[in-house]
């Protein structure tokens, strides 16, 4: 018989969120198998992408050479968001399905907003014309150190330049990667209301303890 607190998480939005070797990732997609295993139909996307368009805006935020500055960089994150939750994440909420997202508003806050410079403000009125009121009923933020979070990315590349072999948003140096977890720890405090700290510095098995409960205590 499936456990009640799975059941209890239909319609529910899930976000992991964190810097990039954080392993937020790797524990989405644990929960995802476990809702999977016990006939839970949950919806598993990422950002930014999880959509033809939002993958091909992926690429070019990611991977293009050309000059590109904040602002435009936070309204093509959130414009690939905003396809994401009109195509699937809507859709899926409203069929009754768990959605898993990997990252989301909380992210472009993060890197374009505290590591940026970009004011709150200014990025939570796009995210009113791009999300619809979509917004997460628990958001999880994997907290690692900038130094560990790249190691884990490339061992080889864990170094205070880190950019050789990295995309554009990972190779922007270590001192851009602490303010982007000061943003997330700071944004947590802030909503604790809907959002938990996971110390993401241990090994997998240990932090998937701690998200098993998170998500259990929030179902019950």
């Amino acid at each position: 018989m499936t456990a009640s607190w799975m059941t209890n998480l239909r319609g529910k939005f899930l976000v992991f969120e964190g810097p990039d070797g954080s392993g937020k990732t790797t524990q989405m997609r644990r929960l995802h198998a476990l809702l999977h295993d016990e006939g839970i139909p949950a919806l598993e996307v990422r950002e930014p992408g999880g959509t033809a368009i939002g993958e091909q805006i992926r690429q070019v935020l990611l991977h293009t050479k050309a000059e590109m500055t904040i602002r435009c960089e936070m309204l093509l994150y959130m414009a690939s968001r905003a396809q994401l939750v009109e195509q699937r994440i809507k859709p899926a909420l409203a069929a009754g399905h768990v959605v898993l997202s990997d990252r989301y508003v909380q992210s472009t806050l993060a890197y374009q907003g505290a590591a940026g410079g970009i004011p709150q403000d200014d990025i939570m009125a796009v995210a009113k014309a791009a999300l619809q009121g979509v917004m997460p009923h628990l958001t999880m933020i994997f907290d690692v150190d900038e130094h560990t979070a790249a190691s884990r990315i490339n061992p080889l590349l864990a170094t205070a330049t880190r950019t050789t072999g990295l995309d554009r948003i990972e190779s922007r140096g270590t001192e851009f990667h602490r303010k982007v977890r000061e943003g997330y720890l700071s944004h947590a405090r802030a909503n604790a209301h809907d959002h938990t700290v996971i110390n993401a510095a241990r090994v997998p098995d240990e932090v998937w303890v701690d998200v098993e409960a998170v998500v259990k205590r929030f179902a019950r």
